[in-house]
């Protein structure tokens, strides 16, 4: 195997993302629903199916908007990245993926059901000897898990799989269906087939709903096209494009067809409504049957085939590319994100969403319940993407390339509707619940235990590469910095700046007034010219450095009681303090107790006068384990390589008499865990040494800035560690010790 990469190719025209969205809808939910449409609504399925499309085109506008905004690959879950915690983003990402993946097992399923038949014809035909166990759910295993291996094998060598031509096929098949049936109902006039359309609603409205809830999944699809927008050439204008294309294709087979099959499709006598009851599987090749002969019967089973086969890429493709997106950022494995650098295609994610399928075929022998929580997850994140449609229009910036009308109407009516089916879906189909529910479990657990600390690292470097994420999610991040001497300022304000970037946080001054004697005395005015002067001096130093902070003068018996006060009272989530020696054992032991009192994230400057962080190029990190203070270290050097690019060197100590592949597999291990942490330029280093910190403290001399994090004794107590002290005392660069909130 190559070399690999974390980035793919735009490879997808306008057509080839709308064969994703049309093989993924056309077809399969139809067939496989309409007899259930038929059954509780009768002729008003018709009604069922408009409504439904209704629906599904306010939800596509909602994904066009966010699609243009967010070009990028993963659907749903970029979207809930971008705007909601990791957690968050996890469990969507998660959910939508079994989703994918339970769809393509009902279409490997579903090709091998309508296969069959013709195989059967085909040895009677060849041989007149139809194979025992033809039927037998072993052979609709293999066929099943068959097609499932061809089409991921095809997607390892091509991006865009190999679904294209049966897409076409069965748009040609469904249209030929549709001309017959034109043509017929011609002859007959509107008063041949009108008694087929009474009743309309036998069983009124609640028909009418039942109907939408269990038909909504047959025109899911165009939001795979979201899934795979990062593959896709001029996202912005080609992703919307092909939704409305894919979703109007539709639309245009579906309403049709269904009033042909009600208006011509029944025996003299028969209603669609009884037809569907005794039929649902397969009352639309019955229907066809009736009104075109065996030939209508054997087209409707060949575009089943076409359908499933289209549906089965379409979805696979999708779930192979929702993995990915997660794997990039570490939800999922890192190995699952890593696109092969000779094929160009996520070989990882592909393998792993294709196992999964396998699996699921091959041990769950209640399909039909899968199914119906694959249509559930679907409602429920369609609900999301048009609550994170709102959160995005109002916490951006910029406005999208593509905005949907009506808003913020739209999208709620939109949502309201996409809730209410899911609520039907989960009180109808119970086990639709309990699926969900379980799988949820699962993704929980394996988070928490697994993933969550790396995904929660990589996205705080994310957060910090790129600040507009801190807006897209709520936040505006306020950093106190403490001042008493203007010297310090300046570079203090460039660590808050890197925590919090301009125009997405905030960053406060705070100059606190030491009370010594009566507060009315004369004497004690003339002290807070002192104080008054400093914040001056620290504001015009912010402005020399293109900063804008905010000020805060408070008056107090104790700065370092008032300093965790104000962080308290103004909730802030980082505290910068910034010292030019750290030798004092007083200084240590108010600042041990003060971070020990603090609910934020802790930064400790020492750094010599005039030291500014836009000066680093180059920056040390000892690491001694895998635990603590890592995520915001990680904003912290996300910060430094958006601003000006640095090489970050990894150093890691260990005993002299480590066996040398024993330290090749943990400097092996530190590359992977440095990853995490840095986009740009790093070295990851491991080194034999009986004298750890002196082997730190030599090459903290030949870097610009030392990052270390603060030492967590018994109880949790904080400390400055005998690593930190020495570096410390032992150097004269800038020296940055952090402590992040529990």
């Amino acid at each position: 195997m190559g070399t690999s990469s974390d980035t793919t190719q735009r490879n997808l025209t306008f057509w080839n993302a709308t064969a994703i969205g049309v093989g993924a809808i056309v077809g399969g939910g139809i067939l496989a629903l309409s007899g259930v449409a038929f059954s509780t609504a009768g002729p008003g399925a018709i009604v069922a199916f408009t409504l439904n499309g209704l629906i599904a085109l306010i939800t596509a506008m909602s994904f066009a908007e966010l699609s243009t905004r967010f070009p990028e690959s993963g659907g749903t879950y970029t979207y809930a990245r971008k705007t909601l915690s990791v957690e968050a983003a996890f469990g969507v990402g998660w959910v939508v993926w079994f989703a994918s993946i339970v769809a393509s097992v009902l279409y490997a399923i579903g090709f091998a059901s309508f296969s069959i038949p013709l195989i059967e014809v085909l040895f009677k035909t060849t041989s007149g000897v139809v194979p025992e166990g033809l039927y037998s759910r072993g052979t609709m295993h293999l066929i099943a898990v068959s097609v499932t291996l061809f089409y991921a094998s095809l997607l390892l060598w091509k991006s865009s799989g190999g679904g294209q031509w049966s897409t076409i096929g069965k748009v040609i098949l469904f249209s030929v269906l549709i001309v017959g049936g034109i043509g017929i109902c011609c002859k007959r006039g509107a008063t041949g087939f009108g008694p087929q359309f009474v009743p309309f609603l036998p069983h009124g409205y609640i028909g009418l709903f039942q109907a939408m809830g269990y038909t909504f999944i047959a025109l899911q699809g165009f939001d795979l096209i979201a899934a795979v927008a990062g593959e896709i050439r001029d996202p912005e204008r080609n992703v919307p494009r092909a939704m409305f294309m894919s979703l109007a294709t539709a639309l245009a087979i579906y309403i049709p067809l269904l009033f042909i099959v009600t208006a011509i499709g029944t025996e003299a006598g028969g209603s669609i409504t009884a037809l569907g009851t005794e039929n649902p599987e397969t009352v639309i090749a019955i229907a066809a049957r009736n009104y075109l002969g065996p030939f209508g019967f054997w087209l409707v089973i060949v575009a089943a085939i076409m359908s499933m086969i289209s549906a089965l890429s379409a979805n696979l493709f999708a779930a192979s590319r929702i993995a990915l997106a997660m794997g990039q950022d570490r939800t999922l494995p890192r190995s699952v994100g890593i696109i092969h650098f000779r094929l160009g295609t996520p070989v990882n994610s592909i393998g792993m969403s294709t196992l999964l399928i396998v699996a699921i075929i091959l041990l769950i022998p209640n399909v039909a319940a899968a199914g119906a929580a694959a249509s559930l997850i679907f409602l429920i994140s369609f609900t999301l993407v048009q609550i994170i449609c709102i959160l995005a229009r109002r916490r951006a910036e910029k406005a999208a390339p593509f905005q949907l009308p009506g808003y913020p109407a739209v999208p709620v009516i939109g949502g309201v509707a996409c809730l209410s089916l899911a609520i039907f879906q989960g009180l109808a189909v119970p086990v639709a619940g309990v699926i969900t529910i379980g799988w949820i479990t699962i993704g929980v657990l394996l988070f928490w235990f697994n993933f969550s600390h790396r995904a929660k690292v990589f996205d705080a470097r994310t957060e910090a590469f790129d600040p507009q994420l801190v807006r897209l999610r709520g936040r505006s991040p306020l950093v106190l910095v403490p001042i008493a001497n203007p010297a310090n300022t300046a570079s203090m304000l460039t660590v808050a700046d890197a925590l919090t970037p301009r125009n997405v946080g905030r960053v406060l001054l705070l100059n606190v007034v030491s009370m010594r004697g009566d507060i009315e005395n004369e004497d004690y005015h003339d002290q807070l010219k002192n104080p008054q002067a400093v914040l001056r001096a620290s504001l015009c130093e912010s402005t020399r450095s293109g900063l804008a902070p905010e000020t805060l003068t408070t008056i107090a018996l104790n700065p370092w009681d008032e300093i965790r006060r104000v962080a308290q009272i103004h909730r802030c989530e980082s505290l910068v303090l910034g010292f030019t020696s750290l030798s004092s054992d007083k200084i240590n032991s108010h600042l041990e107790e003060l971070l020990g009192a603090v609910d934020c994230d802790v930064v400790v400057l020492r750094a010599p006068q005039g030291w500014k962080l836009s000066d680093t190029r180059s920056v040390l990190v000892p690491v001694g384990g895998r635990s603590g203070h890592r995520e915001l270290r990680a904003r912290l050097l996300g910060s430094l390589h958006r601003t000006v690019s640095k090489t970050i060197n990894f150093l890691q100590v260990v005993s002299p008499k480590t066996q040398e592949s024993a330290r090749v597999k943990v400097e092996r291990e530190l590359s992977r865990f440095a990853q995490d942490e840095v986009s740009g330029t790093f070295t990851a280093t491991v080194v034999r040494s009986d004298d750890p910190i002196s082997e730190i403290v030599k090459n903290a001399q030949h870097n610009d800035l030392v990052i270390l994090g603060l030492r967590h004794t018994a109880g949790n107590k904080k400390a400055f560690g005998e690593i930190a002290n020495r570096i410390v005392r032992e150097t004269t660069g800038a020296v940055v010790i952090i402590d992040q909130r529990d």
